[in-house]
């Protein structure tokens, strides 16, 4: 069984003993038997990795919440995990906010040695998660216990504190056009947009920053991801790339003065263009409150 741990009022927020795998969707799930175990370009990479990081002999507990079709979603990464060796896989799917307290759900989650949160929509998470027991041990596991949590598409999306979860179509570059709540809150002050150079996000990234320059925008491209280590240590995985959009030597932007409809402007962002073995430590600022 896990450790739970209170902070004292005193205490520093810990850095996270967990990992954080974060998604961009579309990974490849074919896995290739004839690739050694720790081959960085095998075509199942993504999925390969985050059998390589569990630590403990628990089962892998597959998420499908997000999607329209939660079984089928559960059974793709089943049958990958399986495949690659995991001994059990288990289901959480919440379909109501009480599934979340069920004592036999708090149970599984305390065995996970990992998680994954598969795609669909992303405010099905946090509509049906956030605030419940099962979310607070989830985040109690992660701070305290070395287990890997990932997330792909929506999963992924969920995973920041300023969550995407609608906008009109993916340019962005009109104020309004793109929806923004709170996430699960695992990483602060990331934004994640997933699908991110298929779908031509950079712009609507661009006005989520424009909104809180002091926000880190982190968009993952198809079949390519982050691990994430200490709360704030990245590595880019999979075949595509990652960008990291930082605002905060931004000069100047019109984002507050415009009304709805309206294209914004923000001047001098910063980007970095990473492909995979790239690293990366996100500017996470200390928590100054407790």
């Amino acid at each position: 069984m896990p450790t739970r741990r209170k902070k004292s009022p005193e205490s520093a927020c810990p850095a996270p003993r967990g990992t954080l795998i974060t998604i961009g969707g579309h990974e490849e799930k074919n896995p290739d038997t004839n690739v050694k175990a720790d081959a960085e370009h095998a075509p199942d990479a993504i999925l390969r990795r985050f059998v390589q990081e569990l630590r403990g002999k628990g089962p892998v507990v597959v998420v499908p919440t997000a999607s329209e079709e939660p079984e089928a979603a559960a059974q793709d990464y089943i049958d990958v995990f399986k495949s690659l060796g995991v001994k059990r896989v288990e289901v959480f799917n919440a379909t109501e906010r009480a599934d979340a307290e069920n004592e036999e759900n708090l149970k599984l989650l305390d065995e996970a040695a990992g998680l994954l949160f598969t795609g669909g929509d992303q405010l099905r998470l946090t509509a049906l998660l956030g605030g419940t027991t099962w979310l607070v041990r989830l985040k109690e596991r992660y701070t305290y216990d070395e287990i890997v949590i990932a997330g792909t598409s929506a999963g992924a999306a969920a995973m920041s504190t300023p969550m995407i979860y609608q906008g009109r179509n993916n340019q962005g570059m009109l104020k309004d056009e793109i929806h923004i709540t709170t996430g699960l809150q695992f990483l602060r002050d990331v934004a994640i947009d997933t699908h991110f150079v298929a779908r031509g996000r950079i712009i609507r990234m661009a006005q989520i920053i424009a909104t809180n320059p002091g926000c880190i925008g982190l968009g993952l491209e198809e079949d390519t991801g982050v691990v994430i280590t200490e709360g704030r240590e990245m590595e880019v995985i999979g075949s595509g790339v990652v960008t990291v959009v930082e605002g905060q030597a931004a000069t100047s932007t019109n984002i507050h003065l415009i009304e709805p409809g309206e294209p914004f402007t923000i001047r001098d962002l910063h980007v970095h263009i990473l492909g995979c073995g790239q690293r990366f430590t996100l500017p996470v600022q200390e928590v100054m409150h407790r």
